[in-house]
């Protein structure tokens, strides 16, 4: 079980048993409703440099005009239409919350909706750039 600030994180950084990349898995049992975790966001305009760098594969939606880079490890929760955990922006507080949408059983992977519920399928460069990244 991870630490930070003196919390302890009811998951670790591991490898996905699906997608075979660095993702989240609960060490524990989360209930759902449950908080995961509230991570700070760097906001900042949407603009076409800053689609082209790496950080593209790693931010949020924030607003119509904003994207915002989850600080924690808000930006290792994979993708799946068959999500388990919720995602909500508390804009005042800047910061993006992550909630379970069902009861999470130990050794199951943390996985959110990159697509706002849709069936898109997730960008394909994504899951091959963090392969690249284990060799």
């Amino acid at each position: 079980m991870y630490m930070r600030n003196g919390i302890k994180l009811p998951f670790r950084v591991g490898v996905s048993p699906t997608l075979h990349i660095r993702g989240l898995i609960a060490t524990q049992r989360i209930d759902k409703g449950t908080l995961i975790e509230r991570c700070p966001a760097i906001a900042y305009k949407k603009n076409a440099e800053a689609d082209k760098t790496i950080f593209a594969k790693y931010v949020f939606d924030w607003d119509e005009t904003h994207e915002a880079l989850a600080l924690g490890y808000g930006s290792l929760y994979n993708h799946s239409e068959k999500r388990n955990v919720e995602v909500d922006f508390d804009l005042p507080k800047k910061e993006i919350v992550f909630t379970a949408l069902r009861d999470i059983d130990v050794g199951e992977e943390l996985l959110i909706n990159y697509n706002d519920d849709s069936t898109d399928p997730v960008d394909p460069d994504y899951i091959s750039f963090d392969k690249d990244l284990q060799n």
